[in-house]
């Protein structure tokens, strides 16, 4: 469950955490991946985008730095150094949907294309944590377990947050589980911490 914290609430909590020496030391981990899901009401989506921006605003003043990766962003970039962004983009209505997903999936492959991509953003730019977003607008092409899984060896230096629109859940009979939207409840994933209950 997500902890019924109100926007300002969350956001002084993120503040505290990601400023803390404990949280940029990766203290406390147990040997795990520096891995963090900040899930969030699905129908905040808009408005964590306004809060993510002060967030990285706010910690900069506190001498933090930021890079903010949206998977959005990145998926678009790649589609475009591909040259068929507007092909896609003109065929789509037209496509089945199992048709576009499986060539959406082919040319944004998280493991071939897509972490080589964030990868190279982590050499680019000197950082102290790194910000994942636009999760619910890359699926089903994109599944967020995936990414994280495939993560591992590229960005284990510097902790990484997962801007998560659903619910982060563990339980002792099925796991772990990121439940997109509060609604699919399909993607098994263990390794991460819930930023909400970390304490500094």
């Amino acid at each position: 469950m997500i902890p019924q914290l109100s926007r300002k609430e969350r956001a002084e909590h993120l503040y505290r955490v990601i400023t803390s020496e404990r949280f940029l030391t990766k203290q406390g981990l147990g040997n795990e991946v520096p891995f963090f899901i900040c899930p969030f009401p699905a129908e905040e989506g808009v408005t964590m985008i306004e809060d993510r921006r002060d967030l990285i605003e706010r910690i900069a003043h506190a001498g933090v730095t930021a890079l903010d990766l949206s998977l959005y962003e990145i998926s678009l970039g790649l589609l475009e150094e591909r040259g068929i962004l507007e092909d896609v983009l003109a065929a789509e209505p037209e496509m089945d949907k199992s048709e576009l997903r499986e060539l959406l999936q082919g040319v944004l492959d998280v493991h071939e294309h897509l972490i080589p991509k964030i990868g190279a953003a982590i050499a680019a730019q000197p950082h102290d944590v790194i910000f994942l977003s636009g999760v619910g607008e890359v699926y089903p092409y994109i599944r967020s377990h995936n990414v994280l899984n495939n993560l591992q060896s590229t960005a284990k230096d510097r902790p990484t947050v997962l801007f998560f629109p659903g619910s982060y859940t563990h339980s002792t009979a099925t796991g772990g589980s990121l439940d997109l939207f509060g609604l699919l409840h399909d993607d098994k994933y263990y390794r991460a911490f819930n930023i909400l209950y970390y304490e500094v």
